[in-house]
């Protein structure tokens, strides 16, 4: 069969499904990408073996005329390119995606990696985007979530029937990829590191991340204790902290800013302890790979990060939009003892392997993709 990827960028696809390409190819079907353009799309097709396909996409806001044209452009994309199955990610996809789907007579399945803004912040917009989820979510062969919170806040609400919905833990983790770095030796003296993997965006929990850098700096000194973040600055839609306002941030001194990279176990390979004080998550990819490569882990007690730590065992959970309590448990990791640091990286790659496996998530999408592909339905509604 054919079989079309839809996600608002290539690199999210690139970096996150890259297995679920190699897995749905490995079963015989042709693979599409369809995304907008950037620096990652023709890797899809020289490295991955995809077809390619632009489609453009502002990710960000509700512009209903905006939105109108999208889906149109969705549904030319679609009649054209003729996929059996469409798998969408991200919402703009799951959402104008799914509607274009059902027009052009093509069976869907979607996928909600995370809630963003809209679930975070009671408002106008929020209103809307639940409403179009409701619209969207009765065309679906499938719906999967990444955590349980997900899903029942969606069934509690009334935008999907419980039937459609499935659980997947995530989009799992290579664990043949990811796993700990039995060579790598800490240097006598070397300051105890942290690393935060995330774009530059207020959900994330930048701002608590640099309040508490400077609460644990100042409490261990700056020689003792390093604070790392590795991530891109997304300052689209007005959700990510603007340039100018991040080289503030960096100015005083307590974190370390790396950028971005390709190379993301490079960097959970040197970090003693990785950590994320995100607002909310579906399941977040960088901590069940920090999980596999063996870390302790930091993280928000919210519907889908807390799911990776069991508190005590593999990390530790603190409140979220609290960078005081985010300090104190990063104050507690760096100052345990060696033979405890190494028991919560050794629970960490071992929750990895029991519940967060990629190959436990790739064949429910390979069944859901068989299942879809031999049900079909016409299209109810003609363009």
């Amino acid at each position: 069969m054919r079989v079309a990827l839809v996600i608002n960028t290539s690199w999210n696809i690139w970096n996150f499904r890259r297995g679920l390409v190699k897995a749905l190819q490995a079963a015989g079907h042709e693979v599409l990408a369809i995304a907008p353009p950037d620096a990652y799309s023709s890797r899809l097709e020289t490295e991955l073996g995809c077809r390619y396909v632009p489609i453009q996409m502002e990710n960000k806001g509700t512009n209903p005329i905006k939105d109108a044209q999208l889906t149109r452009r969705f549904v030319a994309v679609y009649k054209r390119e003729r996929p059996d199955v469409v798998l969408h990610f991200t919402i703009k996809p799951n959402i104008y995606g799914t509607l274009a789907a059902r027009i052009a007579g093509v069976p869907s399945i979607n996928n909600v990696s995370g809630l963003g803004t809209a679930f975070i912040v009671e408002n106008l917009v929020s209103k809307v985007v639940k409403g179009l989820y409701r619209l969207a979510f009765r065309f679906p062969e499938k719906v999967f979530f990444q955590n349980n919170d997900d899903r029942e806040l969606f069934i509690r609400g009334g935008l999907i029937k419980p039937a459609l919905t499935g659980l997947v833990p995530g989009s799992g983790v290579d664990l043949a990829r990811f796993k700990p770095d039995l060579t790598a030796e800490k240097a006598p003296g070397e300051p105890f590191t942290f690393l935060m993997v995330a774009r530059v965006l207020y959900e994330k929990g930048i701002v608590e991340y640099f309040e508490a850098a400077k609460q644990v700096r100042a409490a261990l000194g700056p020689d003792k204790v390093r604070l790392q973040l590795l991530g891109a600055i997304d300052e689209a839609g007005g959700v990510g902290v603007t340039r100018a306002t991040f080289e503030q941030w960096l100015a005083e001194g307590n974190i370390d800013y790396l950028g971005t990279s390709d190379n993301v176990a490079a960097h959970l390979h040197r970090a003693d302890c990785v950590v994320l004080p995100s607002y909310r998550e579906g399941t977040p990819k960088t901590l069940l790979e920090a999980a596999a490569c063996g870390k302790p882990l930091v993280t928000t007690d919210v519907p889908g990060c807390r799911e990776t730590v069991q508190n005590g065992r593999n990390g530790y959970l603190c409140q979220v939009r609290d960078a005081a309590d985010l300090a104190d448990k990063l104050l507690l990791v760096a100052q345990l003892p060696p033979a405890r640091l190494a028991a919560l990286g050794a629970a960490s790659r071992q929750l990895a392997e029991e519940k967060f496996d990629e190959q436990l998530v790739l064949r429910q999408y390979l069944d859901a993709v068989a299942e879809a592909g031999r049900k079909g339905h016409p299209s109810a509604l003609q363009a």
